[in-house]
């Protein structure tokens, strides 16, 4: 099944303008997500089959964020309930971005319309390995604040949205191994004082997604001390782009997000730029259901393959290497060390 296009007719991305044409492009994909929807498909997305989800990952109190990566299951090509599910079903249901330039989003430039990046392709090569065919996904547009409620519900199967796997998260959906470093930064106009994460942000409006680790670090910071207390974090969006369109609009004063995002958006609008170095080390994960071992098992043995086949490169080399750069520590996919 061949997803079907919506065509976009923005040009460039620069600009509020185009920000603001982008977010209401957001509102109206929403709607019209999904992509491919094969014929006769009208369920929800499988999940453990109404199971009780199993302690399948490490619970918060013998973890840590600085391991969390660390937990997942060793991969494996076995079949259980949710992988044959899914295969019953003929297509893989997978929440996604769509404004996220570089990581998944509709391109302006794009006639077709399709949706492109980094967390797309991995998509589709998860597709592949479970079905046999990599246009055989269901992509559903996720706001960062829905992430984890989009996978206990059962509305997809996974989550492939630069999701950072922490403990808190770990409690409450599965996380595949790793598949790429970051950190969180800052932005903030190109003339600004602000120099990074520091004392520079006294008196600033810092804005974040809601249901971030960016909004986590901030909140625990303010509170510890590590920020000024006359920082402002109130400023919180559930889409992480919408943090830009406030900071054009000067309805902020920077942003906290992922330093891979934050690149992105920078070369998207070259009046902004990144303030100082990352303040964190973190990883995106493939997040799934708890119970959905098998499935957990088959995604890690996809990144395992992704890895050694350059597909991951040849990916990161496409999408990323022009904003984050040939030799950045992300330009390497992590290394997996399983539970």
């Amino acid at each position: 099944m061949r997803a079907r296009r919506l065509r976009a007719g923005l040009r460039g991305w620069g600009g509020v303008g185009a920000m603001a044409a982008v977010c209401a492009l957001a509102l109206a994909w929403i709607l019209l997500l999904p992509l491919a929807r094969p014929h006769g498909a009208g369920g929800a997305p499988a999940g453990d089959g109404g199971q009780t989800a199993r302690a399948t990952q490490a619970r918060a109190g013998s973890c840590t964020d600085a391991d969390a990566q660390n937990r997942s299951l060793p991969p494996s090509a076995a079949e259980g309930a949710t992988v044959r599910a899914i295969k019953e079903r003929g297509y893989l249901s997978v929440g996604v971005d769509q404004n996220s330039y570089r990581w998944g989003y509709l391109n302006p430039n794009n006639a077709s319309g399709a949706l492109e990046g980094f967390d797309i392709d991995l998509a589709h090569r998860i597709a592949r390995d479970l079905l046999g065919d990599a246009d055989k996904v269901q992509f559903r547009a996720i706001p960062t604040n829905e992430r984890v409620p989009a996978i206990r519900s059962g509305r997809v199967d996974m989550v492939v949205r630069t999701m950072t796997i922490t403990c808190d998260r770990l409690e409450q959906v599965a996380f595949s191994a790793p598949y790429f470093l970051t950190g969180q930064q800052v932005l903030a106009p190109r003339t600004s004082a602000v120099t990074g994460y520091d004392g520079s942000l006294a008196g600033r409006r810092i804005c974040s997604a809601e249901g971030s680790t960016a909004y986590d670090h901030l909140s625990a910071d303010k509170k510890s001390g590590r920020l000024p207390a006359s920082t402002d974090i109130s400023t919180t969006v559930p889409n992480q782009l919408d943090c830009l369109v406030r900071l054009q609009l000067g309805e902020c004063d920077a942003v906290v997000t992922d330093g891979a995002l934050a690149a992105s958006q920078a070369a998207q609008d070259p009046t902004v730029a990144l303030k100082g170095d990352t303040f964190t080390r973190e990883y995106y994960g493939v997040a799934m259901k708890l119970g959905a071992d098998d499935l957990v098992r088959r995604v890690n043995r996809v990144l395992e393959d992704y890895r050694k086949d350059g597909g991951w490169k040849a990916s990161y080399d496409k999408w990323l290497s022009p904003t984050l750069g040939k030799d950045s520590e992300s330009a390497t996919p992590p290394a997996a060390s399983y539970r």
